[in-house]
């Protein structure tokens, strides 16, 4: 069966042809700037021009059965995209400047835009994405008027990728916004509160609830003989299926998120998708999938539960919650959902990670030294 598993993946991995791109290494976990492609104009079936990467990249698919060419920065021949796939001209400045986000590449020798182009096939798919500067805001300092009112949107500009069929002129045309960001401190601030309420589970069982009284009659003015709950009873036990529970929540909801940033990446086929999560997600994947198996363990009553949970929340609130947490401080964020809630799925995963795994070191902790006793999961010591 897990063979079988592995040659699916495997095919839905390698067989489809590559399009010309890896997965974006240099992909924002967040901006304050909006990319947005509004048209092609003239339009033209089969044609399409999408931002993603949280607008770090265009992807331009063509599926006319003709050529269409992406022009330079000095109007000189830089992509054309055929039915075959992708070709560069690699004496176009773009190549090598649209090669990172920053455009902060150097130029080789014998780069000239106004030589004849010399193409280089870049993909076997019609399918290609890249840094359009064009597109980006491309200096340190934020524009004028952000920098006057940073707390409202601004429209920074308008802007073109020309385009070409033959001797026809077309245009990809879009929109550059600055958005808010909002108080990364006050997301934090949340996110550290649910987590402490999480990590009260790490108390079950170890203080008496108000009906319970002291072991030895004398020894308080409220005793009246009854027996204190025991450290890693029934209370416990509840509290531990509970962490387990959320544990599932936290792992879910990471794979949930590094998904989402996949499909902003454009990845909406399940090859590119499984590509994507293995190149871009894969520790996010991994810890999720970790916290979920974690979880399983404590619910089947393995002795050392508490280690598994407390390993794995932690794992899965750093790797698949605050490597993304970035997004707590910017106006865009690489999912395609509403940016809150993108916000929110993060501030779930940290909290439900960190809180359990706070909860299981509690629990460890109160019982350091102590016989572990099997039995139901749900059963008191006797």
């Amino acid at each position: 069966m897990l063979m079988r598993l592995a040659g699916v993946v495997a095919a839905l991995v390698l067989l489809p042809a590559a399009p010309a791109w890896a997965h974006g290494a240099d992909a924002p976990d967040g901006t304050d700037y909006r990319t947005v492609v509004t048209e092609v104009t003239p339009a033209m079936p089969g044609l399409s021009v999408r931002a993603v990467e949280a607008g770090a990249r265009l992807e331009l698919t063509n599926r006319t059965g003709t050529t269409v060419e992406v022009l330079g920065y000095q109007n000189e021949p830089y992509l054309e995209v055929r039915p075959d796939g992708v070709y560069e001209n690699v004496r176009s400045p773009a190549v090598y400047l649209n090669a990172t986000l920053t455009g902060s590449a150097a130029l080789p020798p014998g780069t000239d835009p106004t030589s004849p182009p010399e193409w280089r096939r870049a993909s076997t798919a019609p399918v290609v994405r890249w840094h359009d500067h064009r597109t980006h805001w491309m200096e340190s300092a934020p524009p004028p008027e952000v920098a006057a009112d940073p707390t409202r949107e601004h429209r920074i500009r308008d802007w073109v990728v020309p385009l070409r069929t033959g001797v026809s002129t077309m245009e990809a045309r879009g929109t550059l916004d600055w958005v808010p960001p909002p108080s990364p401190g006050v997301w934090w601030a949340g996110t550290v509160l649910a987590a402490l309420a999480v990590a009260g589970l790490g108390l079950a069982g170890r203080f008496r609830s108000l009906s319970a009284r002291a072991t030895r009659p004398g020894t308080a003015p409220w005793d009246d003989g009854s027996p204190v709950v025991p450290v890693g009873g029934r209370a416990a036990a509840v509290a531990r299926a509970a962490s387990a529970g959320l544990l599932v929540v936290a792992g879910a909801a990471a794979i949930g998120y590094a998904v989402g940033r996949e499909l902003d990446a454009g990845n909406d086929a399940v090859g590119a998708m499984v590509r994507g999560l293995f190149a871009g997600q894969i520790w996010a994947v991994l810890t999720a999938l970790a916290a979920v198996a974690a979880a399983g363990y404590a619910l089947r009553r393995r002795a050392a539960a508490d280690f598994a949970l407390a390993m794995a929340g932690a794992c899965v609130a750093i790797f698949g919650g605050a490597a993304n947490a970035a997004a707590f401080g910017t106006g865009v964020v690489p999912v395609p959902w509403p940016p809150t809630a993108g916000r929110l799925v993060l501030a779930m995963v940290i909290a439900a990670g960190a809180g359990v795994a706070a909860a299981a070191v509690l629990r460890m902790r109160a019982t350091a030294g102590r016989g572990v006793r099997k039995g139901p999961l749900l059963s008191p010591r006797r």
